[in-house]
């Protein structure tokens, strides 16, 4: 058997070896095996070729976490064309960036439609697609896709004459574009076939494994390491049946589905927490691991879960533009797992660099720097951040961490956000990790602020715990007690709320803006 050299090479070659083995499943509504999807796949495919979708041609998605999304994300890299997931929660000013910046030529969205999306695509003049899945009458899927100019008649010869190239740019997302413009980060289908075959073997995923979709499949996190590398093993992936994590619905499906493992982010995290401690489930299934990724794990939360559900927590490292994963703890049986740590470099090369590019030792701080066949060839239409990003010879993350003896990534902070007080170098992931050890304490983030005798000082802005009322005297005593001097919060805000990408991760800067903006 030839290796696949693609992504979907790869799960053409799953459906061969597996092909009665359940592939994808939505509670109450399909259970599909892997030979169903591949079919589902290629006939939309063969649509889209038959309606004159041409390789390298962007087409945007915008979807709930639905198999209607996976059926069209896969099919339109398997015509050769590049798949643009976007949040359909965005405004028709948001849409229209996305939709301009990456030159999209269709719009897809679910039969019902999206307002906002279809507005801005009508006015760049970009086509709109629709498309649903049904059950047929003898219990099979059939796919219902509108398209302008497609043919009624499925171009089955076309499709299966069109073969794949590992540099086909299947994948194109932004960046969250918190401190600057979102840029635009394509990824080829070797890059996406690289880092599912790093997660598969990091987590040794099998076709034994099975998994509950979280997070919302337009970011790599829920894309790559829960849906793709899944299908890319043989697993079995279900989708949440209203098409968005549900903490009431999750663990229901998680013992349904016997799934094994599951990735999620700090927060969410912390809500399968504290709907444990509120409402337990009567039984819980047993999982080989549980993942962590996109924010930083305070190691208070990793014990707290551990206990919880009797699973080792894996902290990991990951970032768009290495088609996510970069660093994981691995599993027990193949080392320890160290909590405050990322894990160690997976499937690529990893250095700690200083300024002048010279690679420091262990326990040394500097710039993470990666390179290797999954991280992208550069930024689009973007010169300034690619001769930023790209120096002597690595890829620069923009991440402050050190490399211990055993060779396992410890995260600093964001180069910009480190706080710098009065020459003193201070990690908010330190100062985050002791607010959310205080038991009274449910979710946390420490941010710089200017200051005219430091440069700058640091605040934090604290959620409490439901049924609790910590105030400000009583963080500042426990950080006094848990901090040194210098790193501990000169104010302390209480709030009900903190800005988050829709993944969950919070937004460290826009909490610095707004709270900065009471004083």
């Amino acid at each position: 058997m030839e290796t696949p050299l693609t992504l979907t090479a790869l799960l053409r070659t799953v459906a061969g070896i597996f092909p009665s083995r359940r592939a994808l499943s939505v509670p109450a509504k399909f259970d599909l095996t892997h030979s169903a999807l591949l079919q589902l796949v290629e006939s939309a495919a063969a649509r889209f070729v038959s309606a004159g979708i041409k390789p390298g041609d962007v087409v945007a998605l915008t979807f709930l976490n639905t198999l209607e999304f996976v059926v069209m994300f896969l099919a339109v890299i398997r015509a050769r064309a590049t798949a643009a997931p976007l949040n359909s929660a965005y405004t028709a000013e948001e849409f229209e960036f996305y939709l301009s910046d990456s030159e999209s030529k269709l719009l897809l969205t679910s039969s019902e439609g999206n307002e906002a999306a279809q507005a801005a695509a009508s006015k760049l003049s970009i086509p709109h697609g629709a498309a649903s899945i049904t059950r047929a009458e003898n219990e099979e899927a059939e796919l219902n896709l509108t398209l302008k100019n497609s043919e009624s008649i499925n171009s089955v010869e076309s499709i299966e004459s069109l073969m794949n190239d590992p540099a086909d740019v299947a994948l194109f997302l932004h960046t969250s574009g918190t401190t600057s413009r979102p840029k635009g980060v394509p990824l080829t289908q070797h890059n996406l076939l690289s880092s599912v075959k790093n997660i598969k073997s990091v987590y040794r995923l099998t076709e034994s494994d099975s998994t509950v979709i979280v997070l919302p499949l337009f970011h790599v996190h829920g894309l790559i390491a829960g849906l793709l590398s899944s299908l890319g093993a043989g697993a079995a992936v279900a989708l949440p049946a209203a098409g968005r994590f549900s903490a009431s619905s999750f663990w229901k499906d998680m013992v349904k589905y016997n799934a094994t493992w599951y990735t999620a982010v700090p927060t969410i995290h912390q809500i399968i927490l504290d709907r444990h401690a509120n409402n337990p489930e009567p039984v819980y299934p047993r999982l080989r691991f549980i993942r962590s990724c996109s924010a930083s794990l305070a190691p208070v939360i990793l014990g707290k879960l551990e206990e919880a559900f009797g699973a080792p927590v894996l902290e990991a490292y990951a970032m768009t533009e290495a088609s996510h994963l970069m660093a994981s703890n691995p599993l027990p049986q193949d080392g320890p797992h160290k909590a405050g740590s990322v894990g160690k470099p997976v499937g690529q090369e990893m250095a700690i660099l200083d300024e002048t590019g010279r690679v420091q030792e262990a326990e040394v701080s500097g710039e993470v720097c990666i390179r290797g066949p999954n991280v992208t060839k550069g930024y689009k239409n973007n010169e300034e951040a690619n001769t930023a990003a790209f120096q002597f010879g690595w890829f620069h993350t923009g991440d402050v961490g050190y490399l211990d003896s055993d060779g396992y990534l410890h995260l600093v902070g964001r180069i910009k956000e480190l706080i710098n007080r009065g020459g003193e170098k201070i990690s908010p992931i330190e100062v985050d990790a002791v607010l959310l050890s205080h038991p009274d304490i449910a979710q946390a983030v420490a941010f710089g602020v200017p200051d005219p005798k430091y440069g700058e000082e640091i605040h934090c802005a604290v959620i409490s715990r439901e049924g609790s009322d910590v105030d400000e005297a009583e963080v500042l005593r426990y950080c006094k007690k848990n901090l040194a001097s210098f790193k501990v919060p000169k104010k302390v805000f209480i709030t009900d709320s903190l800005p988050k990408t829709a993944t969950g991760k919070i937004l460290r800067r826009l909490v610095a803006e707004h709270f900065v903006s009471q004083i």
